[in-house]
């Protein structure tokens, strides 16, 4: 234990010097605990030894060297797709960056696709050089295979990445890595495994990316919508989303965007890909995969697209929900009533207007405009003019048996009545 006196002329200006010199005790964390199994120490370093550094990146714009970046999303919209196609790139020199014409190393830990059944035709699809890329596996010393498992792991995975000139090591998912111990809805945790790990990035130069899913929330928020602890994207420097096209009829087409980005810019393009089915060759026969094919970039941020998708799925709702109320509706009224009847008759229910109108569509039913002053009729011609659902009360009549010159009358009126109007007279439907 080191001891030793502080003259009162060294006293900060801001205290009243003691009346004695007092002593300060350097006394090691090991010290305290006895134990010595973890010797700590505290270290300052004057702001004036760092040099500082320029941002290099190897995904220009996106992903930064010695980062955690993250890529998040829904299951089976191809995020694992995305990561293959960065890693084909990466052994290639292809991807826009600090390594665009220099090929590297890419190390993978995947643990929920097979290497031969999907991950390497998945590779071969991407047109990766399949010597660059290095599967990560654990090995007890009995030679059974384990997960990898963070922080545990992360000192020999640091010697590989030196040995192999690693670029990018690949987490898929990155929740299945952390250590049985923690827990990775507490943040505290979750920092123990991804600190380490971001040292570990720092060091090398070697980006990190981890593949996350989205949580079911519903918030359009797209780092709310992570899952798991917050310390995930908190401890993330770079945090990247994949969802569904709102705007794609056809339900093929995904989004790519960058909801964080502190290293670089905020305004990165949202960009579109779509996977295609291809056929890799294998000594057994073909193997069927996905491979991802960039298009149009979108305009707007991810965020914007997630916010007008929550919108249009509740637009479905409402629009479905019409529907089913418009089928069962018609049925009572033999399958026709008039728009204003069953605008009317809906809005009672809850039913807004134009849901109606798409309901309408949507069920393929016919609109008639007759009389005057032209009002509009919606019907079914799978149901038919008869029902086996009466009426609703208020609309019952009593039948009666004409006379045949009351039944003369009546079909003249009819006629009169069938009399087509000009449309800019009629009923909007």
């Amino acid at each position: 234990m080191n001891v030793s006196p502080v003259p009162a002329s060294d006293w900060p200006d801001w205290a009243d010097p003691p009346t004695e010199s007092v002593e300060v005790q350097d006394v090691s964390s090991s010290d305290i605990d006895g134990s010595g199994e973890h010797r700590r120490h505290v270290v300052l370093t004057p702001a004036s030894t760092i040099k500082p550094r320029p941002v290099r990146w190897i995904w220009d714009g996106r992903i930064a060297k010695g980062t955690l970046a993250l890529i998040a999303g829904p299951e089976g919209l191809g995020k694992s797709t995305l990561a293959y196609w960065m890693t084909a790139r990466i052994t290639r020199g292809e991807l826009p960056g600090e390594y665009q014409g220099q090929p590297k190393s890419v190390l993978v830990c995947a643990s929920e696709d097979s290497w031969e059944h999907t991950i390497v035709p998945r590779l071969i699809a991407a047109d990766a050089d399949l010597d660059r890329v290095y599967r990560v596996e654990v090995k007890t010393a009995d030679e059974f295979t384990v997960g990898l498992s963070l922080p545990r792991d992360l000192k020999a995975v640091e010697r590989h990445a030196v040995e192999k000139d690693a670029a990018m090591l690949v987490l898929d998912p990155l929740m299945s890595r952390l250590g049985d111990e923690l827990d990775t809805y507490r943040d505290g945790d979750v920092r123990k495994a991804l600190e380490p790990l971001v040292a570990i990035a720092d060091r090398t130069g070697m980006a990190i990316v981890g593949l996350i899913h989205h949580n079911k929330s519903g918030s359009t928020d797209p780092l709310q919508l992570v899952m798991a602890s917050k310390a995930f994207t908190a401890v993330a420097r770079s945090v990247h989303s994949v969802i569904r096209d709102p705007d794609d009829d056809t339900d093929t087409r995904r989004l790519f965007g960058t909801p964080k980005n502190n290293l670089g810019r905020g305004e990165l393009p949202t960009l579109s890909f779509t996977i295609a089915g291809c056929a890799i060759p294998t000594d057994e026969g073909d193997a069927h995969v996905g491979r991802l094919v960039w298009g149009d970039d979108v305009a707007g941020s991810i965020g914007d697209a997630m916010r007008r998708g929550a919108e249009d799925s509740g637009d479905r709702s409402a629009t479905a929900e019409a529907a089913e109320w418009l089928t069962e509706y018609l049925l009572t009224q033999g399958g026709r009533d008039s728009s204003a009847e069953i605008k009317k008759a809906g809005k009672k229910v809850g039913h807004a207007e134009h849901s109606l109108k798409k309901a309408r569509a949507r069920l393929g039913l016919k609109v008639e405009r007759k009389g005057y002053p032209g009002e509009t009729y919606w019907y079914d011609d799978a149901v038919g003019t008869q029902s086996e659902h009466p009426p609703r009360g208020e609309f019952l009549t009593v039948l009666t048996v004409p006379t045949e010159d009351q039944s003369d009358q009546s079909e003249q009126s009819e006629q009169h009545r069938d009399t087509t109007v000009p449309t800019d007279h009629a009923d909007t439907p």
